[in-house]
């Protein structure tokens, strides 16, 4: 058996592995690639595997990080069935038309520039009906049935506490007479996630393939986290302000709008006043997705906490509230960014990537009086990220945009399990696995719990990259071959435009510092200091330029 990592290789986006056995090949996850200019050009790269001759594919849950390549996978051969769970087929009806419409839209406007450039068109990644036509693939399955896929391999879909229909799977392949058992954690959610059951936990495992997002720190204050989040709204709406909340349109928004719901049982009156203010101001999801996602939620009860599912049978409704108002039209949309104020604004993406968050925050980051509130992990290179990390100004459909707004970012609204998480569920198997492999992390992150899990349990980990190929046998695991991307020229070069990008933000960020620094009294010395250090690199740049120049 064979195992191929190619994708959210010490990345947390483009989740995608192929198992090779003697007989069958198959996937797990197909997910888009998210973030640095360097990954995203790895969605418009051809598969590094032929789609007509993949046998199936088990599809953890619908986040397009997990999902999102599936219509190109389809436009290109694949006619395989995707096993995943009733709800996560579900949630991939709506989700994956809508990331088409996303790619046509996003194409038009680039191909209108290009027009403009005398360059040719480009085609999009795929298109909405792509996406529809790739939901004949998907065949639902139940959480905790073992399923015979093939006479050598059978499949058991358990409950991740992540996501709506998330899935832990466990895949057992026999090769040669022998047994091998796999692993697979999709994305792990934490075990007080509103709405979600707790993640299952498995007993026994030779191989864990395991999501490593939070696996270097640990979420702070858990229990305070709806208290935080009435305080830094409250605050907001004092001051005339909006709070925009960048979310994950299925899954975060739909537990915020829980946690509020639920928040109404206080009796403390500091509490109760923030309360009441904040229910007091209108509340809008503006996401034509995350309306028909929670629609999604109302018809899968059956995986849902037991509790959520009470009330809902008690005819209580604990996704909606008095001023809790849907936006599906564009003409709405622009309306709030015309009208809003003192208003609670929900938007997709929760990358602030693409969609309308994008046009809030172009609306709202230079306002003093407004908040822009993260409830939700951001990847490396995305504008959530920049944004989280401090940039002073950030573009937006090529402007350059002052952040003057506050940023907040509750973490422990993630729905991802943080360290102590992690560990807990490799400390549940009774039978620990023989080899763990970490994807889904940013490097920082899988370096440290890669640390703890030796230390802790003295297991072998591995921490791939992209195209490594692992041949496992029951007696021996061993890298074999490293498949090797036909663009690794254009992203080193990419990954060179980066590093200038983030070395111009620096240049600004220090420009800002030293117009402040006119404003009050410097030390002569101090000031004779930096002017030679920025000669220096002054003379440096101009020596990388020629040098450039006299390499055309």
């Amino acid at each position: 058996m064979k195992i191929t990592f190619l994708g959210a290789t010490r990345t947390v986006t483009g989740s995608n592995i192929l198992i090779e056995t003697k007989d069958k090949k198959f996937l797990v996850d197909c997910g888009l690639y998210q973030g640095q200019d360097k990954e995203i050009l790895l969605n418009t790269e051809d598969f590094m595997y032929v789609p007509s001759d993949i046998d199936f594919m088990l599809l953890t849950h619908a986040h397009i990080d997990h999902s999102g390549r599936i219509p190109k996978l389809y436009k290109e051969g694949y006619r395989g069935p995707i096993y995943a769970t009733k709800a996560t087929v579900d949630l991939c009806s709506i989700m994956l038309p809508d990331s088409g419409y996303i790619q046509e839209s996003e194409v038009e406007w680039l191909n209108r520039k290009r027009m403009r450039e005398g360059k040719h068109p480009v085609d999009p990644l795929y298109t909405a009906q792509d996406a529809i036509d790739s939901q004949v693939l998907f065949e639902p399955i139940n959480y905790d049935e073992e399923i015979q896929l093939t006479p050598t391999i059978r499949v058991r879909y358990n409950d991740a506490g992540h996501m709506l229909g998330s899935a832990i799977i466990e895949v057992w392949i026999t090769e040669d007479g022998e047994e091998q058992k796999l692993v697979f954690s999709g994305d792990l959610g934490s075990r007080n996630i509103p709405l979600l059951k707790e993640p299952s936990r498995i007993d026994e495992a030779d191989i864990l393939i395991m999501e490593s997002t939070y696996g270097d720190r640990d979420h702070i204050k858990i229990e305070n986290r709806v208290e935080d989040f009435l305080n830094i709204v409250s605050k907001t709406l004092e001051q005339g302000g909006n709070v925009i909340i960048p979310s994950f349109a299925v899954g975060r928004t739909q537990e915020i709008l829980y946690e509020l719901q639920k928040s109404k049982q206080s009796e403390d009156p500091e509490f109760r006043r923030e309360f009441d203010e904040v229910m007091d101001a209108p509340v809008y999801v503006d996401s034509p997705l995350a309306t028909s996602a929670t629609e999604v939620f109302l018809n899968n009860l059956n995986v849902l906490d037991e509790q959520v599912q009470k009330d809902i049978k008690d005819g209580k409704k604990p996704l909606d509230f008095p001023d809790l108002r849907f936006t599906t039209s564009v003409e709405e949309s622009r309306a709030l960014n015309e009208n809003a104020n003192r208003s609670i604004i929900i938007s997709a993406s929760g990358m602030c990537e693409v969609g309308r968050i994008k046009h809030h925050l172009k609306h709202n980051l230079w306002r003093h009086d407004s908040t822009i509130l993260f409830v939700g992990y951001q990847a490396v290179g995305t504008l959530g990220r920049k944004i989280v990390d401090g940039a002073k100004t950030v573009k937006i459909f090529g402007e350059e945009i002052t952040v003057n707004a506050q940023v907040k970012y509750i973490e422990s609204f993630s729905g991802h399990a943080d360290k102590t998480g992690l560990l807990d569920f490799v400390k549940s198997f009774r039978r620990k696995p023989k080899q763990i492999f970490l994807i889904h992390g940013d490097e920082e992150a899988q370096l440290s719990l890669s640390d703890s899990i030796h230390d802790d349990f003295g297991t072998p980990v591995e921490i791939p990259y992209r195209g490594d190929v692992y041949e496992i046998t029951s007696r021996r695991l061993a890298k074999v071959a490293e498949i090797k991307s036909p663009n690794e020229n254009k992203y080193a070069r990419l990954e060179l435009l980066e590093r200038i990008e983030t070395l111009r933000e620096e240049i600004n960020e220090m420009a800002s510092i030293i117009n402040d620094d006119l404003k009050r009294e410097t030390s002569d010395k101090k000031v004779e200091e930096l002017t030679e250090k920025i000669k220096q690199l002054e003379k440096q740049i101009v020596e990388i330029v020629g040098t450039q120049e006299n390499d055309k």
